[in-house]
């Protein structure tokens, strides 16, 4: 007997398990538990990479996406517009808890976000919005960033920033996955 896909599961699951990465990189960076966060990412992309099905391009996109989010996230911290909690290996570049969210978000470009692959404008959209908001549900439920110009300053940098950064990963993820064969 044949078991069928479920492939809405699979992506359900993919979803639920980013959210809950960021939950404890975000509550224990906040809570002085900056392990926590590189834990479950780690456990995460394990599981991804062991049941996803799509173990090489996934590994594409961690290679994509955590250097690209490593240098915006240190950007922002090199310039003190944003001070994060647990800033471990230093203050001037983004901690270890921000390596593994990009990780894990990494790891949901073949799945949960999959169809953003061929919609850039989309994944603008969708920095623009859902960037900063992450950063304020950060800073003001968990206390895992602080800013360091004023709310809006930030808030529009962060909003800039992830529009025009998003769709890259994304994008270059989609060619890679194209081509490879």
């Amino acid at each position: 007997m044949k078991i069928p896909r479920r492939p809405w599961l699979a992506t359900t699951a993919n979803i639920i398990g980013y959210e809950l990465v960021w939950l404890a990189c975000v509550a224990g960076a906040g809570r002085g538990m900056a392990w926590l966060g590189p834990l479950a990412a780690l456990a995460f992309v394990t599981a991804t990479l062991a049941f996803g099905g799509k173990r090489n391009r996934d590994l594409q996109a961690l290679a994509l996406a955590v250097p690209l989010g490593f240098v915006m996230d240190s950007l922002f911290a090199a310039s003190g517009w944003l001070n994060y909690a647990q800033d471990w290996p230093s203050h001037l570049v983004a901690p270890a808890w921000i390596w593994a969210l990009w990780a894990a978000f990494a790891m949901t470009l073949n799945h949960s976000l999959t169809f953003l692959g061929d919609r850039p404008w989309l994944a603008a959209l969708l920095g623009l919005v859902g960037g900063p908001l992450v950063y304020w549900a950060a800073a003001g439920t968990f206390g895992a960033v602080g800013f360091g110009v004023p709310t809006a300053w930030i808030m529009a940098a962060l909003a800039l920033a992830w529009a025009l950064l998003l769709p890259l990963p994304i994008t270059l993820n989609q060619r890679l996955t194209h081509s490879t064969p």
